[in-house]
């Protein structure tokens, strides 16, 4: 064991400093990551679904063409705009399991009904009210993570949680192809509907599970799993973690610490920049790329994509690691920025298939902006849970907004194969995700700095009026003598 504890530290962290603490840190990683990463992993799974049945036969079954695509992702992504920050707020009163288990069943019977459609207008009303749902799981999931979570325990979390959506975005192209091999035409259905049919049913048993095992905040837990010290051990042990506000304290307040720290508007801006830089990635362009050339198969088609996934993952989990370890995220904005402005230029003028096919390949590595942004954000607000849940969920809420027309502007289907205005939107959203990221840094340094002045500060008055008020009881004391 002696040997394997320094690489157990590198790798996850230092152990609890006491038994106790060590096993309540076990209960939550089983049951509360478990249910996480389960829950986003089948969200992402029946988001991905759509843009793997348009290139495994939805596009022709329902006459669609030019920029359906995008306008169907558009129409999502607004009504997920929509039902964020209503969703964090929501999770503030109501039981988290209770809502989140309402959400995905909400959801998967939506997701079903995508199945059945024989227009794309149907789609475009069933994905607006799915994605009203769906925008309880990212930002909702990353309050509740550092609701339980300390700091240093955070990032190698939070990795794993955003690395089981790409393995949703993995299985997707996995399940349409074999679904698409042994399942098209089966009692009358093609192969893309029944991908909808077999999402629902993985999503109900994963909404149940997560009602059953899912321990709320540490201030409101039932859990039967958990003992009642340890209940208490998950509250105590985080230090001064929502010391000034804990959860369901929202008040008329809450909006002036908003909107008066700088915190909101540097990591909406890095984490709209950062959202921006996966568009090759999360539009599919890769995919809408090997269908428009016509060479390869529809298994191969979805086959083949699955690789920019496992870009994302690997990289998500070793960027997440390093962000934790180092405390520096400001080093992986920086990376993944430069990489992004690579795959922009790349795209802009490819000298062959092979060198477009790298870019499209390396930008899977955007997908770790997810990890590292967010935790970072979680990481500065962790003694406000109602303006950390707010600002987490204004993070994805902005870059939202720019998801809503970002998508048609610059990734549409009809613009393949060289996607211009795409390159040079990838090439700008890079480079102001650089800047950005260093002006956080700054602002992250300077708060630091004026902290820890200002608890300096606070010693050394303490300090003179104890020395103070020690001098006057011994005068006191001096004249009661005298009398």
């Amino acid at each position: 064991m002696g040997l394997l504890t320094p690489i157990r530290t590198a790798v996850w962290g230092a152990p609890a400093a006491t038994k106790a603490e060590r096993t309540l840190i076990r209960k939550i990683d089983v049951f509360i990551l478990t249910s996480c990463c389960l829950q986003y992993w089948v969200n992402y799974l029946d988001r991905s679904n759509l843009n793997s049945a348009y290139v495994s036969g939805m596009k022709e079954d329902l006459n669609m063409g030019g920029d359906d695509l995008n306008v169907i992702n558009t129409i999502f992504w607004c009504g997920y705009f929509v039902g964020q920050i209503p969703n964090n707020i929501a999770m503030q009163y109501i039981r988290p399991r209770y809502w989140m288990t309402f959400c995905m069943l909400s959801w998967g019977l939506l997701t079903l009904g995508t199945g059945f459609v024989h227009s794309k207008e149907a789609i475009m009303g069933i994905r607006f009210a799915q994605s009203l749902f769906e925008g309880s799981t990212f930002t909702g999931t990353h309050y509740l993570l550092g609701s339980w979570y300390k700091d240093e325990e955070l990032g190698k979390r939070t990795g794993i949680f955003t690395s089981s959506g790409l393995a949703g975005t993995f299985f997707s192209g996995l399940l349409q192809g074999s679904i698409y091999d042994s399942l098209n035409g089966k009692t009358g259905l093609a192969g893309w509907r029944w991908m909808f049919v077999i999402d629902f049913l993985i999503t109900i048993p994963i909404g149940v599970f997560v009602y059953i095992f899912f321990p709320d905040t540490p201030e409101t837990t039932k859990a039967f799993y958990l003992t009642q010290d340890e209940k208490k051990l998950a509250v105590t042990r985080l230090d001064n973690h929502s010391a000034n506000h804990g959860h369901g304290e929202i008040d008329t307040t809450v909006f002036k610490r908003i909107f008066g720290s700088w915190e909101v508007y540097g990591f909406c801006f890095i984490w709209t920049m950062g959202s921006n830089c996966e568009m090759f990635s999360s539009n599919a362009i890769l995919s809408l790329y090997l269908k428009w050339t016509g060479d390869y198969s529809v298994e191969l088609v979805n086959y083949m994509p699955m690789a920019v996934s496992a870009v994302g993952i690997v990289c998500t989990l070793v960027l997440g690691w390093y962000s934790d370890f180092t405390r520096r995220s400001w080093h992986v904005g920086v990376l993944t920025s430069c990489t992004a402005i690579i795959t922009g230029a790349i795209m802009l003028s490819p000298p062959n298939d092979a060198a477009r096919m790298f870019a499209l390949y390396l930008n899977g590595i955007q997908y770790s902006n997810q990890t590292v942004m967010f935790a970072w954000a979680n990481r500065l607000t962790l003694d406000d849970a109602p303006k950390r849940s707010i600002i987490l969920a204004a993070m994805n809420t902005v870059a939202v907004i720019f998801y809503s027309f970002w998508s048609i502007s610059f990734y549409a289907a009809d613009q393949a194969p060289k996607w211009t205005r795409g390159s040079i939107a990838m090439i700008v959203s890079g480079s102001c995700m650089m800047i950005g990221v260093f002006v956080v840094r700054y602002l992250e340094a300077k708060t630091a700095k004026n902290h820890t002045l200002g608890q300096a500060m606070e010693g050394i008055e303490t300090s003179y009026s104890l020395e103070k008020g020690d001098n006057k009881g011994a005068a006191e004391t001096a004249v009661q003598d005298v009398e």
